[in-house]
């Protein structure tokens, strides 16, 4: 069951919550069993949102035999809609903090009752009354660390029945047994009981977890203001002329959408009558409205604006721009860095250790000759001290906030890694045309064609992603009205378009590929070239290259930072030039296939600099796969946004300094946690092993590293907000 089936039609996939599941090992067994089911070629668990995505070998299937399958591994699945995760996640915030006021509210309370006692035995307070203050703590301490620890004890009891040893259960274990003891020293009238430690235990752990939690949704609330873009119905056009309102999901390609002002797309798709605003921010991070007429690309998810557009669908449901987008955030939510994956295994194997530790500690102390009960309280303060939380939250805590930074910059990531690789670089290779330079559609020449065959070059441009050709495209189609893209076009990577018209072979890309020769072009001038070839004759057609609209403060700031920026572009070397003085960039080529810019990364890597490289078109693709990080625009080309490692949304390449800032930052923060939790523990364990820290120290102790980690984790949050670029500054 592969990714590549996640696109197929949207009647055949569907989404569950899986209520219950809460380790990686039933996420195993929970796939692995859906796997043996005929009828589902696709399943897939999401462990931070418990949802299950499954997509059936054809329609019409019963989900009869998939409920069965997880009610056999005793997990319930219910359908999932946008509001219902949402309602669950609120729900699960509630419960959260409802734990947390009622773990603080009785920790004050019995602590209150503590100091009596504390002061009381300084004083000689009469055995009754120290009693009686106990058996008070008690009265508050069970039910509410029965309350509080809900979030604790369920963990540990499903890690337990799955065989698996996750932090919860040196917790669960750790106020149990501190419960357990004060309730036995209360009835043997001994002068010291540890409610207080077990309910302070509870309290700081529980504000940790909450921290968490609350920068999680944080992150999800990004993604899941995409989902709050999709429009439900749209109005459709019928042969006869009729308009009937259809839902989203009904619409298909080649049907005629009529869009009213203040409507939203259900589809993406071409305008073919009309002429409007619409705001397109969530895809360009621009503010303004863009104009749009006859001939122009719009997208599901905007929103139109003053005018009524008949818009020609291209693509619906999964295959949508706004989906695929969602998607990538989707997959970007759940990444496994290789910090997390290494604090998660020291968890994993630090957890039976802390048992065994607090064991051995008991052991040596009866030997030492000390009474089983003394024993067993230092054992105590070593299982509370020594629990990996801190350790735990170390990485996943900054991953989080880092992640969460580049989701609000457009900054899409794809792989679990990329705060470390990217914190590493320390040369910056961009490609020329789509990703520092943008088509001028003024400065397109297009006078050397005639107008049949001009038709016909700008229909087999609308079947390629490459920035000169849809704005070829583009530009005829808002003289000439909408087209229709030339059928069975193949790509040849690195070169140009081909397709058979009217049994004629005709070509669309380099002046090579369509066999033009051609003399260079006066130096100086960033022009661009697009040849055409029908039959035996072949045209040029030169195109005006301006820079994007950041790209000179782009190369500044990573010049500022100290890294080496190349230029590697398959355009020729005339329209290099003047893109790399205005760059000031002085390492540059041009003229390279595909194969050519992969030999240059392979150099640069074996020269020992770690690369990142930023491009978008289809022969940048093996570039993007071949370097140590990789960035694409979101408009580029679908397999080169596969092979990316970080997608951004908009037009600015600001946010390519801004991703490195912030992942430099984020590595600091977790090596910093890192260290903080090693600090930690190295102070802390032999003083509990040595019988000098009470329960209670070693609760404020151990639950305070954590809160530690996680707002320190916070920090890098902040070198997201302090670099956000100017717009409006940029604008004016």
């Amino acid at each position: 069951m592969s990714d590549s089936h996640t696109a197929s039609m949207p009647d055949l996939r569907r989404e569950w919550v899986i209520e219950g599941i809460r380790s990686p090992q039933a996420q195993k067994d929970i796939e692995h069993a859906l796997a043996a089911l005929p009828e589902l070629r696709y399943a897939r668990l999401n462990l931070t949102n418990r949802r299950l995505t499954t997509e059936w070998a054809k329609q019409g299937q019963s989900a009869a035999v998939l409920l069965a399958a997880l009610d056999a591994l005793g997990y319930r699945a219910v359908p999932f809609t946008q509001n219902e995760a949402e309602a669950a996640q609120a729900a699960r915030t509630q419960w959260l903090l409802r734990c947390l006021g009622v773990a603080g509210f009785a920790a004050m309370n019995v602590m209150l009752l503590s100091v009596s006692v504390w002061s009381g035995n300084a004083t000689e307070i009469a055995p009754e009354t120290r009693d009686l203050f106990h058996w008070l703590s008690a009265l508050i301490a069970l039910p509410a660390a029965g309350f509080a620890g809900q979030p604790f004890f369920y963990a540990a009891i499903a890690a337990l029945r799955e065989r698996d040893m996750t932090m919860d259960v040196p917790i669960s274990l750790g106020v149990l047994l501190a419960l357990g003891m004060s309730v036995y020293e209360t009835a043997v009238h001994a002068h010291h009981a540890y409610f207080d430690s077990a309910l302070m235990l509870l309290f700081f752990l529980l504000l940790g977890r909450v921290l968490d939690h609350v920068m999680r949704l944080r992150t999800r609330a990004l993604a899941a203001n995409l989902a709050a873009l999709r429009a439900p119905f749209a109005h459709r056009l019928k042969p006869d002329g009729s308009l009937e309102e259809v839902p989203a999901d009904a619409l298909q390609s080649g049907d005629v959408m009529l869009v009213a002002a203040g409507e939203r797309l259900a589809a993406d798709g071409t305008v073919i009558e009309g002429r409007s605003d619409m705001d397109d921010s969530f895809l360009t991070g621009e503010s303004m409205r863009r104009m749009v007429s006859s001939g122009d690309s719009v997208f599901a998810g905007m929103m139109n604006g003053a005018g009524q557009v008949r818009i020609k669908v291209a693509q619906t449901g999964a295959h949508t721009v706004l989906a695929e987008i969602e998607d990538l955030m989707d997959k970007a939510l759940h990444v496994r860095s290789r910090y997390v994956q290494i604090a998660d295994r020291i968890a994993r194997i630090y957890a039976p250790v802390v048992h065994v530790t607090a064991a051995l500690t008991a052991l040596g102390w009866i030997l030492a000759g000390a009474s089983l009960h003394d024993a067993i309280i230092i054992a105590i303060a070593v299982l509370i001290i020594t629990c990996p939380c801190a350790l735990a939250l170390a990485a996943p805590a900054v991953q989080v906030v880092v992640s969460g930074g580049l989701f609000r910059h457009g900054l899409l990531m794809r792989a679990g890694d990329v705060i470390e690789r990217m914190a590493d670089v320390d040369y910056v290779v961009f490609d020329k045309t789509g990703t520092l330079t943008v088509p001028d559609p003024a400065g397109l020449d297009l006078a050397d064609l005639p107008p049949d065959r001009l038709i016909i070059a700008a229909r087999l441009a609308m079947a390629s992603r490459h920035p000169l050709a849809r704005a070829l495209g583009a530009a005829v189609q808002a003289q000439n009205g909408a087209l229709s893209p030339l059928a069975n076009v193949t790509e040849v990577t690195g070169q140009g378009v081909e397709a058979l018209y009217e049994e004629t072979l005709v070509r669309l890309g380099s002046p090579a590929f369509c066999q033009l020769e051609m003399g260079p072009d006066p130096l100086g001038q960033a022009i661009s070239h697009l040849a055409f070839r029908f039959g035996e004759q072949a045209w040029c057609i030169r195109m005006t290259q301006t820079l994007r609209i950041d790209a000179v403060k782009t190369v500044a700031d990573l010049k500022a930072m100290g890294l080496e920026v190349m230029i590697l572009s398959g355009d020729h070397q005339e329209a290099v030039r003047p893109v790399a003085e205005q760059l000031a960039i002085k390492t540059w080529q041009g003229c390279l296939s595909p194969a050519d810019k992969l030999t240059q990364l392979q150099k640069l890597r074996a020269a020992g600099h770690t690369v990142l490289m930023v491009g978008d078109g289809l022969n940048d693709a093996p570039s993007l796969a071949a370097a140590s990080v990789s960035i694409s625009p979101a408009s580029g080309a679908d397999v080169t946004q596969a092979a990316a490692d970080l997608v951004f949304m908009g037009e600015r390449l600001g946010v390519v300094p801004l991703a490195l800032r912030l992942c430099r930052k984020g590595r600091r923060v977790m090596v910093e946690n890192f260290l903080l939790a090693l600090v930690y523990n190295l102070l802390a364990v032999p003083l509990a092993m040595a019988g000098l820290v009470t329960p209670l120290i070693a609760a404020a102790a151990m639950s305070g590293s954590s809160v530690l980690v996680a707002l320190n984790a916070l920090r890098a949050r902040h070198i997201a907000t302090g670099v956000v670029p100017d717009t409006k500054r940029e604008q004016a």
